[in-house]
């Protein structure tokens, strides 16, 4: 991989989408002028369409990590880590286009699990759950797929309340009152299983609120999975940390048309299935959470991955069921989630000293 230095005084806007704009596949087959006129035209081209980054996901780490700000003009400074096409056109298109996926970090430790969550400035919603067949729980929620955008909710619009209703449907991370706690994570290659048609199939985030209304333990949450046909509709293939109040926790994900668990209590954006080490190692992400999980404090620790992105950091206590909970990193301002024992005792959600 080329690595190349370069010093960028771009407007603001355009500076973020440039580092967005990380592709998990190698560059498309060269081709001439006209197919590249017919690509800027929206015409079908007669060739694969030429992406003009191709970084690994440490590549985007690096290359995240290394941006910052050196005046008010303003000049931004960054390192770019990974490949890339010289010849490619850059379009509108590609400067718009999402990075892939939740690049997130995950870890459990004891009774603690704690995760970042890593993703474009969308709202995020706490949803308290106690259904009246299942175990009660909270879950933290990404709300822009529900409001179809960015903006902030306007909670006097009937509509937009009802649509915030559905969030109970959605969470991307959680704890239930057995003690049983999951998140999720982009996973780079996730293969999945042909359909078994004597299934129901539920989304990656579907089979959440599954697994946190039916399973107290880790078995029995894969056992919730392997119930149900799992799919990505979104085009984000993920996979999942899940931790139970006994201290185990797994890996599952979907490799080579199977679901897969592997014991182990970090998770990043690599593919776990078959992965020694030293390969788990090579992840920057990974290899902090494993280096720093024997003593450091669990928000030290989502600090020290924490990337700009970072759009909510918490730590479930598996124990006690509560949580306390960092946005945007403003680590300076913990909010506590209560238990849903307490919550059904009216309690709700407080901002806290990080001390």
């Amino acid at each position: 991989m080329r690595t190349r230095t370069v010093a960028l005084s771009l407007a603001l806007a355009l500076c973020a989408a440039c580092t967005a704009c990380a592709s998990e596949a190698a560059s498309g087959p060269r081709t001439g002028s006209g197919a590249v006129q017919e690509v800027q035209q929206g015409r079908e081209p007669a060739q694969q369409a030429r992406q003009p980054l191709s970084q690994t996901a440490q590549d985007v780490d690096r290359t995240t990590a290394s941006l910052r700000r050196l005046d008010d003009l303003p000049l931004y400074e960054m390192t770019y880590h990974g490949d890339y096409d010289a010849e490619a056109p850059l379009t509108k298109e590609e400067l718009a286009r999402p990075a892939d996926g939740w690049a997130c970090s995950l870890f459990a430790r004891g009774t603690e699990f704690g995760r970042n969550f890593d993703w474009q400035p969308n709202p995020a919603m706490v949803v308290h759950a106690d259904p009246p067949d299942g175990y009660a729980s909270m879950s933290l929620v990404d709300v822009s797929y529900l409001l179809d955008g960015a903006r902030p909710a306007d909670l006097r619009d009937p509509g937009d309340r009802r649509r915030l209703a559905h969030a109970v449907l959605a969470p991307f991370d959680g704890v239930n009152e057995k003690g049983l706690a999951i998140g999720l994570a982009a996973a780079p290659d996730a293969e999945l299983p042909a359909k078994d048609p004597g299934k129901v199939t539920v989304t990656g985030v579907r089979v959440i609120r599954l697994m946190l209304d039916q399973a107290a333990t880790v078995d029995e949450a894969v056992a919730v999975m392997r119930r149900y046909n799992v799919e990505f509709p979104d085009g984000v293939e993920l996979h999942y940390l899940i931790a139970d109040r006994s201290g185990r926790s797994v890996v599952v994900e979907y490799g080579q048309g199977r679901l897969n668990v592997i014991d182990d209590r970090f998770l990043t954006n690599i593919t776990m299935t078959g992965a020694d080490r030293d390969t788990k190692m090579a992840d920057t992400r990974y290899s902090i959470l494993a280096r720093g999980a024997a003593d450091a404090k669990a928000f030290d620790l989502l600090q020290r991955v924490a990337q700009p992105h970072t759009r909510w950091s918490v730590v479930y206590d598996l124990e006690s069921g509560t949580a306390r909970v960092v946005t945007a990193q403003r680590w300076d301002k913990v909010l506590t989630l209560p238990s849903a024992e307490a919550v059904r005792h009216g309690a709700r959600a407080r901002l806290v000293s990080p001390g």
